[in-house]
């Protein structure tokens, strides 16, 4: 009986786990439309969006580095055939400079990995 009682108990947990996963999925979604209103000096995420300082950011997840057409890209950006992925953009949004010396970024970094996270789930959903 005690595990009939553990089982159906495990049963209802994974469940209900289940059931919450989108919702969290949403909140990093959100967090990440929040934490990309600073991007949004130099960047757009609009699918079609033009380029700022910095190129169209919308589909940038699957997408080469340096690939977006009409923008003009440092010459290290251009060499550094990365292919963005989430791994690539978490490293990238750690510290750009790191991953691409001389890349004309100017941005210094997310030091938190759910910021991080939050931001690449925002720009996976956003520019579909």
């Amino acid at each position: 009986m005690r595990k009939i009682v553990s089982l159906s108990t495990l049963s209802m947990v994974a469940a209900a786990t289940a059931m919450l996963a989108p919702s969290v999925a949403s909140a990093d979604a959100a967090r990440g439309k929040q934490l990309f209103m600073r991007c949004m000096a130099c960047h757009t995420v609009n699918k079609g969006g033009a380029n700022k300082v910095g190129p169209n950011l919308a589909g940038v997840v699957g997408r080469k580095s340096g690939s977006v057409k009409n923008f003009k890209y440092s010459a290290a950006m251009q060499k550094a055939n990365l292919t963005w992925d989430e791994k690539t953009l978490d490293k990238w949004l750690t510290r750009p400079a790191t991953v691409v010396p001389g890349t004309s970024m100017v941005f210094a970094g997310l030091p938190k990995p759910e910021d991080r996270k939050s931001l690449i789930e925002y720009m996976k959903a956003a520019g579909k």
